[in-house]
């Protein structure tokens, strides 16, 4: 087994778990979310309309593309699933902040459209259900 695909497996595992947590928070309000409500909530406060709507389809956008990219499973429509989502994030929820988060800034989402990008442009590698599946 190469090394290039462990290491394709660390970076998928580590970008999809944690971004299809922060999706579940979203989603269920698991790990400290605030779920559909209160995300939507949030999101009309900004300007984004209907909240509960849009709350869900970026909970889902982080909740499946999370998965996916973690399992390797249609990655390339899985890291675009989590580059839409957080493009969206940078305009409306990171605008005029700059780019460091402890300024409420898109440093974050950034690096997950990066990481997304790696992936959908490398392939998800060896370890991965695209191997099995689309051999």
């Amino acid at each position: 087994m190469a090394l290039s695909s462990i290491g394709l497996l660390i970076l998928r595992l580590m970008l999809g778990l944690v971004l299809a947590a922060h999706g579940s928070q979203k989603l269920f309000g698991w790990f400290g979310g605030y779920g559909i409500k209160g995300t939507g909530g949030w999101m009309e406060s900004i300007g984004i309309k209907p909240g509960a709507l849009f709350a869900t389809l970026a909970g889902l956008g982080e909740f499946l593309g999370g998965l996916g990219v973690a399992v390797g499973l249609l990655t390339p429509i899985a890291a675009a699933g989590i580059v839409v989502v957080m493009l969206v994030a940078i305009v409306s929820a990171h605008k005029g902040k700059g780019l460091w988060n402890t300024n409420g800034g898109y440093e974050y989402p950034l690096l997950l459209i990066a990481g997304a990008i790696a992936l959908a442009l490398t392939g998800a590698g060896s370890i991965s259900l695209d191997a099995i599946l689309f051999k």
